[in-house]
């Protein structure tokens, strides 16, 4: 009876999905200018400049500030006699409170346009500091679809790292540590005006950070692909994306010093944002945003660890998409089963996982959490997202515990 009641389910839901992607097709979406390759972000800067602002609030974390990669963009600001003030206070997960000093900034010192300047974090909670101080309410308040009335000043996005792809999408999202979760602002008036994609900025990341953020991309790509929102549009751009993060992920793994390889991420990252803008994701993010909520695991490291397992759970619903990525991603051969290909696919995930040091399991996660973090999951999934086959909460309980740490991980995590 349970399998009769989750076939219906997962039938329902992806028919209600269906019919709304028919009207999100209709959604016009802006996408940004994009300034790529070295000495970008000063470019930018000097864009900005052109524009007239009166004074730029630019958003970015401490992080990000203390090592001078602000430099070029503030420069160029200065020589073009545009004032400006940085809020570097941003850290991990965009938190509310954290955006709300964001917003008292923006209104004490008179800013008229934004300009985010780091990773996911960053760029997400400056979307949320323009469109809350436009709308005079809260970021909590905006979580949804289209919940501010006025849009926001112009918002331009320099990205230092290569995964989120926020600086072309139309969410932002946001951290409410007094309630542990996760929260999506959806407004497509909160896409950034232009984007500079500077491999400059990139090179000095940590290799954990490059590999779970190119696993971020990778993942927005892989859902955009095989969900039911998916379009010509969006197939064209999350296909080149993943043939980009498989040419070039291992690279700047090893070298981060290798420019050309740093930028053809930072387009892959672009790519992947602008495929899943369009296209939306699933149950791998449904499932992740909760393990960030709770135990702030970083975005990409639990989209990571997560994807293979979702990726499995779909079965023969994907096959025939995960077969295209096979040959896209040059894993698979031409002419080979489908379902060869898409095995290959899998195997070529695990390949890589391996190769960045992705960890199998999460450390943190905790078994009495399974069933309060399924619920949530399923619950994300089944009014967001047009995913090829439905989670019951049993079956997204399992997932998650196919990523519990094992004793001997929780023996040693003690120990340290």
């Amino acid at each position: 009876m349970n399998l009769i009641a989750d076939v219906g389910r997962s039938v329902g839901l992806s028919a209600v999905m269906r019919a709304a992607g028919l009207v999100t097709r209709l959604v016009p979406i802006p996408q940004p200018t994009l300034l790529v390759g070295p000495g970008s972000s000063a470019r930018l800067g000097q864009a900005v400049c052109g524009f007239g602002h009166r004074k730029v609030l630019i958003v970015t974390d401490p992080i990000v500030s203390g090592l001078g990669l602000l430099n070029r963009l503030t420069q160029a600001l200065t020589e073009g006699g545009t004032a400006f003030v940085v809020f570097d206070e941003i850290t991990q997960d965009a938190p509310i409170p954290l955006i709300e000093k964001g917003i008292a900034v923006f209104k004490t010192e008179g800013c008229d346009a934004i300009v985010a300047f780091g990773g996911g974090s960053a760029m997400d909670a400056a979307k949320a500091i323009g469109l809350s101080a436009a709308n005079h309410k809260s970021p909590r308040s905006l979580a949804g679809y289209f919940r501010g009335l006025h849009a926001p000043v112009p918002i331009y996005a320099v990205p230092t790292t290569a995964g989120t792809g926020s600086e072309v999408t139309v969410a932002a999202v946001i951290s409410d540590p007094e309630n542990k979760k996760k929260l999506v602002i959806a407004d497509t008036r909160i896409v950034p005006k232009m984007a500079a994609l500077d491999p400059v900025l990139m090179t000095g990341l940590p290799r954990h950070v490059t590999a779970a953020t190119g696993m971020d991309a990778l993942t927005h790509a892989i859902e955009a692909f095989i969900g039911h929102w998916s379009t010509d549009d969006s197939d064209r751009m999350a296909l080149a994306a993943v043939r980009l993060i498989y040419h070039n992920l291992r690279t700047v793994y090893k070298d981060g010093n290798n420019l050309e390889a740093r930028e053809q991420m930072a387009l892959a990252a672009t790519y992947a944002g602008l495929a899943f803008t369009r296209a939306n994701v699933g149950n791998v993010h449904a499932i992740a945003h909760q393990l960030g909520g709770k135990y702030h695991t970083p975005h990409g490291l639990a989209n990571a660890i997560m994807l293979p397992h979702v990726l499995r759970f779909y079965g023969p619903a994907v096959n025939d998409r995960l077969a295209v990525l096979a040959l896209h991603a040059e894993v698979g051969t031409q002419g080979e089963p489908e379902d060869v290909l898409a095995q290959e696919f899998l195997a070529s995930i695990d390949a890589l996982s391996r190769d960045l040091g992705i960890p199998r399991q999460l450390n943190a996660l905790r078994k009495a959490d399974i069933p309060a973090l399924a619920r949530a999951a399923c619950r994300e999934a089944d009014t967001n997202y047009p995913v090829p086959r439905y989670m019951s909460v049993e079956s997204c309980a399992a997932l998650i515990r196919a990523v519990l740490p094992k004793p001997a991980a929780r023996k040693k995590l003690k120990a340290l």
